[in-house]
């Protein structure tokens, strides 16, 4: 099996970037979601209440600057915020973050018709990996929702696209969470993108869902840990390029991949050994390895 994409997402919630190789740190990928949006009373604001921040894209100038984009050319140079105070925020594990400068939160605020204020995770090392998504002492993760990675596979996406395309004219399950869902309509008939998964890593090779049973890997030279299964929530039933929501793949996954009232594709990695700063990294291409 070999890496097909790595992907980071600066700013959680924000479309990720494609790269070609990625520093691992013990808290995810170098870069990776360090950044996040809060409303004016601290609470964490994502895209599963927010689709629009899709549309906006954050990319790494530099280790302390990310360059802010939207759909109509316009853009915005941040700097990692030195020497302010932190502000309250409503990330769990995690209660104090640092604020970016007005005009950045003013920038996104304006392009998506609400105030909100852009900030910054100055010490990953503060947010641990909860133990009921697989934490272990000392372990710690970015901004990111549970585990400091995510890995899907190309076997389970195409698996799962055969279901969507050989099951649109079956029903609804009468218990589909509606807050799982973006929209009534059901998509023509094509193969949904891995993206709308919103990935770190992309795997070829293997069989659909064989990723459930792993319990550690190797990429290139790096080895990691599965912490927790993922379940999915309704970021994944917006279309990544339009915007516009839908049933799928919920309500198809629901089908297959139900159990405990959720719905489940790709599992969270930990690195195992890593020490800040090391160096280390993994790269399209890398050979992935099942070690136990």
């Amino acid at each position: 099996m070999r890496v097909t994409r790595l992907r980071t997402y600066p700013v959680k919630s924000f479309a990720g970037n494609d790269v070609e190789t990625a520093v691992v740190e013990p808290w995810g990928l170098a870069g990776d979601r360090r950044w996040a949006l809060v409303d004016v009373t601290g609470r964490n604001v994502t895209a599963r209440m927010v689709h629009e921040l899709l549309g906006l894209r954050a990319e790494p100038v530099d280790d302390s600057t990310i360059r802010l984009s939207d759909r109509g050319g316009g853009s915005l140079m941040v700097s990692v915020p030195v020497g302010r105070a932190t502000v309250a925020v409503g990330f769990s594990g995690l209660d104090q973050a640092t604020p970016a400068d007005d005009t950045a939160s003013a920038w996104i605020s304006e392009r998506i018709g609400m105030v909100l204020r852009l900030v910054w995770q100055p010490d990953p090392t503060l947010r641990p990996i909860a133990e009921k998504h697989g934490g272990r002492p000392g372990e710690s993760l970015s901004l990111a929702d549970d585990g400091p990675l995510l890995l899907v596979t190309a076997a389970s996406m195409h698996q799962l696209n055969d279901w969507v395309a050989a099951e649109q004219a079956l029903p609804d399950l009468p218990d589909l969470d509606p807050g799982d869902l973006s929209g009534d309509a059901n998509p023509e008939v094509r193969p949904l993108d891995i993206v709308r998964f919103r990935p770190n890593v992309i795997v070829e090779g293997g069989e659909p869902f064989a990723e459930d049973g792993w319990e550690t890997v190797r990429i290139g030279d790096v080895e990691f840990r599965k912490t927790v299964l993922c379940d999915r929530c309704v970021m994944t039933t917006i279309e990544p390029t339009t915007l516009e929501g839908g049933k799928e793949p919920i309500r198809t996954l629901a089908r297959h991949r139900r159990w405990d009232g959720k719905t489940w594709f790709g599992i969270r990695l930990a690195p195992v050994g890593v020490l800040p700063r090391s160096g280390v990294s993994i790269a399209v291409d890398d050979r992935v390895e099942v070690l136990s």
